[in-house]
């Protein structure tokens, strides 16, 4: 398999306690994978190859947003520090099925970034915070007097209408400022 048959879930940040269960901070809006036991894959910092391994059991630590799981074969706090910033791994075969207006953060990062009004190409999305709605992190394409900068446009269907996954683009129509240009978007 390679990297693009891969979704990442989430990273392991820390051991918990003293019978091997790890800290993971997800980067999955899908409870159930850190929750419900199954295979999952594990990828290491030293290692391009993902390796099979059970996860048995997983809670929510409240206020918090972090999971403590339990795998299998890790019965040690030792053996759970050892996977401090493992990446914890799906294959993207079993990514859930979404509604028409939601999206894969993956399948976000790399689109292009068109205005709406002109249609003009603008930048292109290279990262996506979650923080009430979500921020698109774009990297705005350098005009012939400027250099490329990134700005954050929030992810809300009043100034993101439309995503075209297949054409690889998204169009933006942002108030005024937004772009950092004060009355010209």
């Amino acid at each position: 398999m390679t990297v693009s048959d891969w979704v990442e879930i989430g990273r392991i940040v820390a051991a918990q306690g003293l019978k091997g269960e790890v800290r993971v901070y997800p980067s999955s809006d899908f409870p159930e994978r850190f929750l419900e036991p199954g295979l999952r894959w594990l990828r290491c910092p030293h290692s391009s190859t993902p390796e099979p391994i059970q996860l048995l059991q997983g809670r929510l630590l409240e206020g918090r947003e972090i999971y403590v799981l339990r795998l299998q074969g890790i019965g040690d706090r030792t053996q759970a520090e050892a996977l401090r910033g493992c990446t914890l791994l799906v294959s993207s075969q079993e990514r859930p099925a979404l509604a028409e207006d939601e999206f894969y953060v993956a399948d976000l990062i790399g689109l292009r970034v068109r205005l709406q009004s002109s249609g003009a190409e603008i930048g292109e999305v290279i990262d996506v915070y979650t923080a009430g709605n979500d921020l698109l992190e774009v990297r705005l394409y350098p005009s012939l007097e400027k250099t490329a900068r990134q700005v954050l446009i929030p992810f809300v269907p009043a100034i993101v209408p439309q995503v075209n996954l297949n054409a690889g683009y998204l169009t933006v129509d942002p108030p005024a400022g937004l772009l950092g240009e004060p009355g010209n978007p």
